[in-house]
């Protein structure tokens, strides 16, 4: 058996709470090496609280979420340090946010940004690290002549740009998107829509978006996870779940996009 053949990671009962409030609750699933698993729902139904429990942004109640990693094996990512989560997260796992100033330095260049997560791997050489932020940079179609300008001067899907090349430049293995897409206008939506399609395609990633935007999981996702009230309460392969929804509330979903 492969790597290809196990999966990159493995969620087991997650649960949060705040309070007498159950965020989500028991959360289950397996993502594989290069598969993207779209996570959808309204707001409140506890997909972002998913996507922070399973990065490790935020320490679950209950549960286990196992990472398959290049050379210890699996790993429960709450068994590590945090110094061990911290690297881990600068390195094989990359998490773009919805709003790309949260994803970026602001106060340093494009370049920087880019070359920063390089140095986490213990690149020192400027050259090597200007020429690597350099060719990420035009594979998210952005102009090289933008390198040494601060994210402050670029446009909200440039700075996305610029966010998607500082998590991929490590050649992650998992990525994390939290509405990558949401607040931009629509043509430049689209664009940066067909530029993840790519990448992720390109690279093998395995990813999990979190959205509430059907279209961009049918575009993006191979599975998808339908959230309501913390809980899961459809799953399955994406043109499957959407062509065929099964739940009440998946079926409410689908049709209200459906309508005129």
């Amino acid at each position: 058996m492969t790597l290809l053949d196990q999966p990159i990671l493995e969620v087991e009962g997650v649960t949060k709470r705040y309070g007498d409030r159950i965020a989500i609750d028991d959360i289950r699933f397996d993502l594989w090496p290069g598969e993207v698993l779209a996570v959808v729902g309204e707001s409140g139904s506890g997909k972002t609280t998913l996507l922070n429990c399973v990065s490790a942004r935020l320490k679950p109640d209950a549960g286990r979420v196992h990472f398959r990693t290049r050379h210890e094996g699996v790993v429960d990512i709450y068994d590590l340090s945090e110094a061990s989560r911290r690297l881990l997260a600068r390195t094989d796992w990359g998490y773009v946010h919805q709003n790309p100033a949260d994803g970026l330095r602001m106060d340093v260049s494009a370049g920087a940004n880019v070359g920063e997560r390089l140095m986490a791997l213990g690149e020192r050489h400027y050259g090597r690290i200007r020429r690597e932020a350099l060719s990420w940079m035009t594979r998210v179609e952005m102009q090289e002549d933008r390198i040494d300008d601060s994210p402050a001067t670029f446009s909200g899907g440039m700075r996305q740009r610029l966010q998607i090349a500082r998590n991929l430049v490590t050649q992650p293995r998992l990525v994390f998107m939290d509405e990558p897409t949401s607040g931009l206008d629509v043509s430049v939506q689209a664009r940066l829509l067909d530029l993840l399609r790519t990448l992720t395609r390109q690279l093998h990633l395995a990813s999990i978006i979190v959205t509430h935007d059907l279209a961009v999981a049918r575009l993006l996702a191979h599975r998808m996870i339908v959230m309501k009230g913390g809980r899961i309460v459809e799953e399955g392969l994406t043109d499957q779940v959407l062509d065929d929804p099964q739940h009440p509330y998946t079926q409410l979903l689908v049709s209200s996009v459906l309508q005129p």
